[in-house]
């Protein structure tokens, strides 16, 4: 089963390698990359662009989407599917105000 393939979707490396494409790349598409696209980019599409589909644009249209939640919905998720041990754990490191009996009240 191959990995699914969602257009238009940006998203950067999550792992520690240093090779093309790597969380810690400073090559195209890498997470450290200044270059289009990469998750230090100042450029569109970058993760630091202002610019429409850019991680820090304020602009209502074409967002920066994430496929990771915000803690709150996370760790409501967890409890829902029964995973309260990794609820607790992270509960144990995130301010009470991001719990979601006090963030979604």
């Amino acid at each position: 089963m191959s990995k699914p393939e969602i257009e238009g979707l940006i998203t950067w490396p999550r792992n520690l390698s240093t090779l093309s494409g790597g969380g810690l790349s400073t090559l195209r598409g890498g997470g450290m990359s200044t270059l289009r696209d990469g998750g230090m980019s100042t450029l569109r599409g970058g993760g630091l662009s202002t610019l429409r589909g850019g991680g820090m644009s304020t602009l209502s249209t074409n967002v920066y989407r994430s496929n990771i939640p915000p803690w709150p919905h996370f760790v409501r998720e967890l409890e829902k599917r029964g995973f309260n041990s990794q609820s607790e754990m992270i509960r144990n490191y995130l301010p009470e105000h991001l719990w979601p009996e006090n963030f979604f009240n």
